[in-house]
């Protein structure tokens, strides 16, 4: 049986998208996040952005930055934070996400400010606090983000995962599904030089946006997304919270929807 693309979804307040491939995945995702910021810009003169930094949003980077999505946006008037970053790499650091996303997104738009997490520095709590300080400014209206293979949303780790958490940043331990996802993604050549700690926003913050855009292609997600979807609102899979958003669109390609029941049968698989 041959799909007609996307196949459209709804797990309790969550919007599901199933599109061919990464690539529309991107795409389509790139513009509906684009018309989300023009809106916004438009309503209020300024937009609260999160990114995301990592492989499964190297698609819908790349067709954000692209002249006919870019070039609508008034980046200008764009603040821009990120989710998370190893705790002792620089920014210069080409495995920092401050790396990935300056070589993405910032060096492509004129976003009007960024907001990097500086988890190099030796002070860490002072760190939090200062970003805590930025992100409470005024309300994040958009957050670009995935998810892990262990169901994380940025480093969220089912053991440190808490719905409820009384701070917006904190430290944390990565679990060793998570530190092997980096050498999956072809991030670290092997699971000993993956840094065992990073400075990750955390769940509320999700919570408390205004929109939310997931990207989540890819065969090594199914599991993940199977959980996210059909299994229990848990921190055994935290992205489960997104079922609870009511401005969320998850974004899948085939194969990370391959466990979804319905999809396969929709789409051929």
């Amino acid at each position: 049986m041959t799909a007609s693309w996307p196949i459209r979804l709804r797990a309790d307040r969550l919007a599901v998208e199933v599109h061919a491939d990464r690539r529309q995945l991107g795409l389509q995702a790139a513009r509906n996040a684009g018309q989300t910021l023009r809106q916004i810009i438009e309503g209020q003169g300024y937009a609260r952005v999160i990114f995301a930094c990592a492989p499964s949003q190297d698609e819908f980077l790349a067709a954000l930055v692209e002249p006919a999505v870019a070039g609508s946006i008034a980046w200008e008037r764009v603040t821009a934070f990120h989710l998370d970053d190893y705790v002792g790499l620089a920014a210069t650091h080409p495995r920092s996400f401050r790396a990935y996303l300056q070589e993405r997104l910032l060096s492509r738009v004129g976003i009007g400010k960024f907001y990097p997490i500086a988890a190099e520095r030796a002070d860490l709590s002072e760190v939090c606090a200062d970003y805590t300080a930025r992100l409470q400014e005024a309300p994040i209206d958009l957050i670009c983000l995935g998810i892990g293979e262990n169901g994380h949303l940025a480093f969220n780790d089912p053991p440190v995962a808490d719905f409820n958490d009384p701070v917006l940043i904190k430290r944390v331990e990565l679990d060793d599904v998570c530190r092997r996802q980096q050498v999956n993604d072809g991030c670290f050549p092997s699971f000993d030089k993956v840094p065992r700690c990073a400075l990750s926003l955390t769940l509320p913050v999700f919570r408390a946006a205004r929109h939310l855009s997931v990207q989540v292609p890819g065969p090594r997600k199914a599991a993940a997304v199977k959980a996210t979807l059909q299994g229990p609102v848990s921190t055994a899979c935290p992205a489960s919270l997104l079922r609870q958003h009511a401005a969320a669109t998850l974004y899948l390609d085939r194969d990370s929807a391959a466990e979804v029941a319905g999809v396969g049968k929709s789409s051929g698989a």
